[in-house]
Protein backbone atom coordinates (compact mmCIF):
# COMPACT_ATOMS: atom_id res chain seq x y z
CA UNK A 1 0.00 0.00 0.00
CA UNK A 2 1.24 3.51 -0.75
CA UNK A 3 1.83 5.09 2.64
CA UNK A 4 3.46 8.34 1.62
CA UNK A 5 0.32 10.44 1.21
CA UNK A 6 -3.36 9.89 2.03
CA UNK A 7 -4.31 10.53 -1.60
CA UNK A 8 -2.29 7.60 -2.96
CA UNK A 9 -3.59 4.15 -3.87
CA UNK A 10 -1.74 1.00 -4.92
CA UNK A 11 -3.27 -1.25 -7.59
CA UNK A 12 -3.16 -5.04 -7.73
CA UNK A 13 -0.15 -4.85 -10.08
CA UNK A 14 1.78 -2.90 -7.46
CA UNK A 15 1.71 0.41 -9.34
CA UNK A 16 1.26 3.45 -7.15
CA UNK A 17 -1.15 6.21 -8.18
CA UNK A 18 -1.67 9.68 -6.80
CA UNK A 19 -5.10 11.29 -7.04
CA UNK A 20 -5.24 14.38 -9.21
CA UNK A 21 -8.00 16.03 -7.22
CA UNK A 22 -10.71 15.12 -9.72
CA UNK A 23 -12.72 11.97 -9.04
CA UNK A 24 -11.75 9.03 -11.22
CA UNK A 25 -8.50 10.53 -12.53
CA UNK A 26 -5.44 9.07 -10.83
CA UNK A 27 -1.96 10.15 -11.94
CA UNK A 28 0.84 7.59 -12.30
CA UNK A 29 3.76 7.98 -9.89
CA UNK A 30 6.74 9.81 -11.37
CA UNK A 31 9.25 7.07 -12.40
CA UNK A 32 12.20 9.25 -11.33
CA UNK A 33 10.80 9.93 -7.86
CA UNK A 34 12.38 8.67 -4.66
CA UNK A 35 9.42 6.36 -4.10
CA UNK A 36 9.89 4.72 -7.51
CA UNK A 37 13.65 4.28 -6.93
CA UNK A 38 12.93 2.77 -3.49
CA UNK A 39 10.55 0.21 -4.98
CA UNK A 40 13.07 -0.68 -7.69
CA UNK A 41 15.86 -1.20 -5.12
CA UNK A 42 13.74 -3.46 -2.93
CA UNK A 43 12.78 -5.61 -5.92
CA UNK A 44 16.44 -6.63 -6.34
CA UNK A 45 16.77 -7.75 -2.71
CA UNK A 46 14.26 -10.56 -2.65
CA UNK A 47 16.44 -13.09 -0.85
CA UNK A 48 18.55 -10.75 1.33
CA UNK A 49 17.25 -10.37 4.85
CA UNK A 50 18.48 -8.49 7.91
CA UNK A 51 20.80 -6.24 5.91
CA UNK A 52 23.18 -4.18 8.04
CA UNK A 53 25.27 -1.43 6.43
CA UNK A 54 28.32 -0.38 8.46
CA UNK A 55 28.80 2.88 6.55
CA UNK A 56 28.27 5.06 9.63
CA UNK A 57 30.90 3.15 11.61
CA UNK A 58 33.26 3.49 8.65
CA UNK A 59 32.71 7.25 8.50
CA UNK A 60 33.28 7.55 12.25
CA UNK A 61 36.54 5.62 12.00
CA UNK A 62 37.76 7.78 9.12
CA UNK A 63 36.77 10.96 11.00
CA UNK A 64 38.72 9.73 14.01
CA UNK A 65 41.80 9.14 11.85
CA UNK A 66 41.53 12.55 10.19
CA UNK A 67 41.12 14.32 13.53
CA UNK A 68 44.18 12.57 14.97
CA UNK A 69 42.41 10.57 17.69
CA UNK A 70 43.29 7.29 15.95
CA UNK A 71 46.53 6.52 14.17
CA UNK A 72 46.73 5.12 10.65
CA UNK A 73 48.58 2.09 12.04
CA UNK A 74 45.53 1.29 14.19
CA UNK A 75 43.14 1.13 11.23
CA UNK A 76 45.53 -0.35 8.65
CA UNK A 77 46.06 -3.61 10.52
CA UNK A 78 44.69 -6.25 8.16
CA UNK A 79 45.56 -9.81 9.14
CA UNK A 80 47.87 -11.58 6.67
CA UNK A 81 45.16 -14.19 5.99
CA UNK A 82 42.68 -11.44 5.11
CA UNK A 83 45.20 -9.85 2.74
CA UNK A 84 45.83 -13.24 1.13
CA UNK A 85 42.09 -13.86 0.76
CA UNK A 86 41.72 -10.42 -0.84
CA UNK A 87 44.54 -11.14 -3.26
CA UNK A 88 43.37 -14.54 -4.45
CA UNK A 89 39.60 -14.66 -3.76
CA UNK A 90 38.45 -11.04 -3.42
CA UNK A 91 36.28 -9.13 -5.84
CA UNK A 92 37.83 -5.83 -7.01
CA UNK A 93 35.79 -2.64 -6.76
CA UNK A 94 36.10 0.81 -8.31
CA UNK A 95 36.32 2.53 -4.90
CA UNK A 96 39.68 3.95 -3.84
CA UNK A 97 41.12 3.31 -0.40
CA UNK A 98 40.09 6.12 1.99
CA UNK A 99 43.49 6.03 3.74
CA UNK A 100 46.20 5.71 1.07
CA UNK A 101 43.99 6.84 -1.85
CA UNK A 102 46.18 5.07 -4.41
CA UNK A 103 44.87 1.50 -4.49
CA UNK A 104 41.37 0.25 -5.20
CA UNK A 105 39.49 -1.65 -2.52
CA UNK A 106 38.72 -5.35 -2.72
CA UNK A 107 35.62 -6.98 -1.22
CA UNK A 108 36.10 -10.27 0.58
CA UNK A 109 32.88 -12.18 1.34
CA UNK A 110 32.71 -14.66 4.23
CA UNK A 111 29.81 -17.01 5.01
CA UNK A 112 28.77 -18.37 8.41
CA UNK A 113 25.88 -20.60 9.45
CA UNK A 114 24.97 -23.74 11.36
CA UNK A 115 23.93 -25.63 8.23
CA UNK A 116 27.11 -24.88 6.26
CA UNK A 117 29.26 -27.45 8.03
CA UNK A 118 32.73 -27.51 6.42
CA UNK A 119 31.92 -24.43 4.33
CA UNK A 120 31.42 -22.19 7.38
CA UNK A 121 33.91 -19.33 7.58
CA UNK A 122 35.00 -19.69 3.97
CA UNK A 123 35.44 -16.98 1.37
CA UNK A 124 32.83 -17.12 -1.38
CA UNK A 125 32.26 -15.28 -4.66
CA UNK A 126 28.98 -13.52 -5.46
CA UNK A 127 28.03 -16.18 -8.04
CA UNK A 128 28.45 -18.92 -5.41
CA UNK A 129 26.17 -17.10 -2.97
CA UNK A 130 23.18 -17.47 -5.30
CA UNK A 131 23.66 -21.24 -5.42
CA UNK A 132 24.11 -21.45 -1.65
CA UNK A 133 20.99 -19.33 -1.05
CA UNK A 134 18.90 -21.91 -2.90
CA UNK A 135 20.51 -24.86 -1.08
CA UNK A 136 20.67 -23.79 2.60
CA UNK A 137 17.94 -22.56 4.95
CA UNK A 138 19.77 -19.57 6.39
CA UNK A 139 23.32 -18.31 6.70
CA UNK A 140 25.01 -14.97 7.33
CA UNK A 141 27.17 -13.19 4.77
CA UNK A 142 29.84 -10.67 5.81
CA UNK A 143 31.48 -8.39 3.24
CA UNK A 144 34.81 -6.86 4.28
CA UNK A 145 36.51 -4.11 2.27
CA UNK A 146 40.28 -4.46 2.13
CA UNK A 147 43.10 -2.33 0.72
CA UNK A 148 45.94 -4.62 -0.30
CA UNK A 149 48.36 -1.69 -0.39
CA UNK A 150 48.08 -0.14 3.10
CA UNK A 151 46.12 -2.83 4.98
CA UNK A 152 42.89 -0.86 5.58
CA UNK A 153 40.02 -3.20 6.34
CA UNK A 154 36.50 -2.58 7.49
CA UNK A 155 33.28 -4.57 7.64
CA UNK A 156 31.11 -3.09 4.86
CA UNK A 157 27.83 -5.02 5.09
CA UNK A 158 26.27 -8.14 6.52
CA UNK A 159 23.05 -9.88 5.61
CA UNK A 160 21.22 -13.20 5.81
CA UNK A 161 20.61 -15.42 2.80
CA UNK A 162 18.87 -18.73 2.29
CA UNK A 163 15.51 -20.26 1.58
CA UNK A 164 14.19 -19.39 5.03
CA UNK A 165 13.04 -22.97 5.66
CA UNK A 166 14.45 -25.14 8.44
CA UNK A 167 16.81 -27.89 7.27
CA UNK A 168 14.48 -30.68 8.53
CA UNK A 169 11.54 -29.52 6.39
CA UNK A 170 13.72 -29.26 3.28
CA UNK A 171 15.12 -32.77 3.79
CA UNK A 172 11.62 -34.27 4.17
CA UNK A 173 10.43 -32.50 1.06
CA UNK A 174 13.47 -33.75 -0.88
CA UNK A 175 12.82 -37.34 0.24
CA UNK A 176 9.16 -37.25 -0.71
CA UNK A 177 9.94 -35.92 -4.20
CA UNK A 178 12.29 -38.84 -4.95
Amino acid sequence: MCRFAPAQVETQSGACFRWSGRPGRPLRENPGSAHARFRRTLANMTSRRSVVDYGLARRATLASVRSGHTTVADVCDAHPYLLRAAKFHGEPTEDRCPICRKAKLTHVTYVYGDELGQYEGRVKQARELAEMAAEYGEFRVYVVEVCQSCGWNHLATSYALGTGEPAVRRRRRARTSQ
